[in-house]
């Protein structure tokens, strides 16, 4: 019994913590800019739930840690909307009252109150700061710790792979796939990685001639970290290079560029599902924390037999999963999903071609739809992780 509670903290323990840190960050984005805004803020919670540990600071924010560590919230004064958009008889009437209470003109410290372009602003920067907490992360990995560098230069062709019967050759320079320009030969890998058995055109350079080789990169099946298997690409080549670290400038230059790649790896990957050609792609609570276990038990491993240092390979393996975590977050925050960032920009593009804030009616329905849907994803995407973990294979099996 104690080895399973063991072995279950350490997958449910490093995905709170991580889970944590990157939401905090997101509503960290929003406090920053309402604060920039001049917006009244009345709490700031780390977790959920009741306060372990709380003060309000000289502009009367209250601070606080929360029991439940499953992320974080921000509120602004007077923001008792369910849908946080009022209509104009809500504004008209919280107006008022902040009058009586307030004194005239104590309204335009309220978020509501606000220009709509400022409104705007304090909604995007949630995820903003989790595509910019990305690049930060992934731009201090390379300036510190590096990634490989290997050449463009193909240096070994395997027999019978999928590059051998495509007529790739030794000494051939890989310079674009599909028409994307190629400098990283791990970028070119990511690249076919995401498209096992689909059709693509190589671009080399051979004796001074640039060549299109159509290729079909072969399939193979690997353990996935969120469980289970999956299907990647594989060419069948192999290029030389070293560890390369890179100057400040250079780095968050590169962080960026990865941080891009991961949101375009994405939308391949949704334009795949739509069109039928591949599953759902998105991980939930179950294979996030899968993936931080699996993480944490390789670090571990990893200390013992290689004799590394264990805090210093948990941060690098934490920061990089952090680091696609913050993307994905901030992706999904842009869906235009009531409930979501995405679904608030939605209701004031609306009140900017409108001029006025969406009826409350029609806002209430908005805001139920968009509620069913964001819980119908994720408790699919929770029955998809399960299923990719064989969970119910392994109960069967446990009681037949």
């Amino acid at each position: 019994m104690l080895a399973f509670l063991a072995n279950a903290a350490l997958y449910v323990v490093p995905f709170l913590f991580l889970i944590t840190v990157i939401v905090t960050v997101h509503e960290f984005g929003h406090f920053l800019t309402a604060r920039a805004c001049g917006v009244a803020v009345d709490r700031f919670s780390i977790g959920f739930g009741r306060a372990i540990v709380s003060f309000k600071d000289r502009w009367g924010v209250e601070w606080r840690i929360g029991w439940l560590p499953l992320g974080g919230y921000v509120k602004f004064a007077g923001d008792d909307n369910a849908a946080s958009v009022p209509d104009q008889e809500d504004l008209d009437s919280l107006q008022s009252r902040i009058a009586k209470r307030e004194g005239v003109g104590a309204e335009l410290r309220y978020f509501y109150f606000k220009p709509l372009w400022q409104r705007a602003l304090i909604v995007a920067a949630g995820p903003a700061i989790n595509f910019l907490f990305a690049i930060a992360l992934f731009a201090t990995l390379l300036a510190t710790v590096g990634e490989p560098d290997a050449s463009m230069h193909v240096m070994g062709v395997n027999p019978g792979s999928a590059a051998a019967a495509a007529g790739v050759r030794v000494g051939d320079v890989i310079t674009a796939a599909d028409g994307h320009h190629l400098d990283r030969f791990d970028d070119l890998q990511s690249y076919v990685q995401d498209r096992p058995g689909v059709l693509m055109d190589l671009t080399v350079t051979r004796s001074g001639h640039t060549l299109e080789i159509p290729i079909t990169p072969g399939v193979d099946v690997q353990k996935s970290p969120a469980g289970g298997s999956v299907k990647v690409g594989l060419l069948g080549i192999s290029s030389q290079g070293m560890v390369r670290r890179y100057a400040p400038l250079q780095a968050l230059g590169r962080g960026v560029g990865m941080t891009w790649s991961t949101v375009e790896r994405t939308g391949y990957y949704i334009g795949r599902m739509f069109a039928g050609k591949a599953g759902w792609p998105f991980q939930g609570f179950f294979g996030a924390a899968h993936v931080t276990g699996a993480v944490t038990k390789e670090a571990i491993a990893a200390s013992q037999t290689d004799h590394v240092n264990i805090a210093l390979v948990l941060a690098v393996e934490f920061a990089q999963l952090a680091a696609l975590l913050s993307t994905g977050i901030g992706l999904v925050n842009l869906l235009p999903i009531p409930v979501l960032d995405g679904g608030h920009l939605l209701f004031y593009a609306y009140e900017a071609v409108a001029r006025r804030p969406l009826p409350a009616q029609a806002q209430a329905a908005g805001y139920r739809v968009g509620l069913a849907l964001l819980v119908g994803l994720m408790l699919f995407t929770a029955w998809n992780d399960l299923q990719r973990m064989q969970l119910f294979h392994f109960l069967d099996a446990l009681f037949s």
